[in-house]
């Protein structure tokens, strides 16, 4: 990804994002989005961009494993994320979901994970301390919860699956408060011109439509420059 592609994948949302890989593959039927209603620790934060560092959770029961055992994973999963290439992005499945309960996402563990540069959490599980995670690193949850619960790490550097979106460790990550893409690396040398082409070819019905004493003849005739631009 080029330091071009990734500032303007920074600088649009998920639904653009979506939008341009149809443009950039030629065709609708893209489906590697999430699907139902995440929340947003800062909705009117950027989007998050990334490659996926990956694990599994769970938080509803104590872990049945050693102690040792369960510290060691620990550690494994901190010195996985501080060794991410950068853009990275952290993404967690809950196993408990959808019953999650376990609150990994506090004002703590966002810290540590942005101080490690990471640019954000996409997560079915649960975030807290609302109001104090740190600025720039933004949280996409499941729900929000008051307790950490007995939450532990299961799993390192494995798919997952968020809300219907199955990720694989290094896939490239855009989430935002309407939810997350996985972009498909077939569509990247196109990327940046298709997103760039959806922008403008928006603006041939957006520009008339916001004008005074919009008509159903100026849409007809937007709509028509509009098509054919996309054609």
């Amino acid at each position: 990804m080029t330091p071009e592609l990734l500032t303007l994948l920074q600088q649009v949302d998920t639904p653009t994002v979506c939008n341009a890989i149809e443009v950039a593959e030629g065709k609708r039927g893209f489906d590697a989005f999430t699907r139902g209603t995440l929340l947003a620790s800062a909705p009117d934060a950027p989007a998050m961009v990334g490659y996926a560092r990956t694990a599994k959770i769970a938080a509803v029961a104590p872990p049945s494993e050693p102690p040792e055992v369960i510290k060691a994973r620990r550690m494994a999963y901190y010195k996985y994320m501080a060794e991410a290439p950068a853009p990275a992005v952290t993404v967690i499945e809950d196993l408990d979901y959808p019953n999650a309960i376990g609150a990994y996402w506090g004002e703590i563990n966002t810290t540590v994970h942005k101080g490690f540069g990471i640019s954000g959490a996409l997560t079915n599980g649960v975030m807290r301390d609302l109001g104090d995670l740190p600025e720039g690193f933004p949280v996409v949850a499941g729900s929000i919860g008051p307790s950490h619960g007995f939450v532990h790490v299961r799993e390192i550097d494995t798919p997952v699956e968020v809300f219907g979106l199955r990720i694989q460790p290094s896939d490239l990550v855009h989430a935002d408060r309407h939810g997350a893409v996985v972009i498909p690396p077939e569509v990247m040398p196109r990327l940046e011109n298709a997103i760039k082409t959806l922008l403008e070819t928006e603006k041939l019905v957006l520009e008339p439509a916001r004008s005074q004493g919009f008509s159903f003849e100026e849409f007809s005739n937007a709509w028509a420059r509009f098509e054919k631009a996309r054609t």
